[in-house]
């Protein structure tokens, strides 16, 4: 296996998108930027999730006339991550439209998005 190989290809891409967004989260001040940067991270951490997930020369967890032969479970590749990143998209899903809606009604009562200017809850 070599360093090019599509598994460390996807995997490397998913530890730098969860590194940029990372930076992202903790550098910026404008709310739009750190959701855009949450967005990243979630994104990079389904990435990573898959390509562990991905095991080379094996099919898809269907079972059709596959399940009739002796080593079926040598042959295919395990559903679970998968099915769990379809669920993760579908909740970063919810929780960046959920994100995006407090953005907008933080901008409709103070003017401002940068994080700076928020400064109801300090001490």
């Amino acid at each position: 296996m070599h360093w090019f190989s599509l598994e460390y290809i996807a995997m490397n891409l998913g530890f730098l998108l969860i590194l940029i967004g990372l930076w992202g989260i903790i550098t910026r001040k404008n709310i739009l930027r750190i959701i855009i940067s949450f967005s990243l991270f979630d994104t990079g951490t389904h990435i990573v999730i898959v390509a562990i997930g991905y095991i080379r020369n094996r099919t898809a967890p269907i079972l059709d006339t596959l399940a009739l032969q002796k080593d079926t479970a040598s042959k295919i590749v395990d559903p679970l991550p998968q099915a769990l990143v379809l669920t993760a998209i579908v909740i970063g899903l919810g929780v960046t439209a959920l994100l995006l809606v407090y953005a907008m009604k933080l901008f409709e009562t103070k003017k401002t998005l940068d994080i700076h200017r928020f400064n109801d809850l300090k001490w």
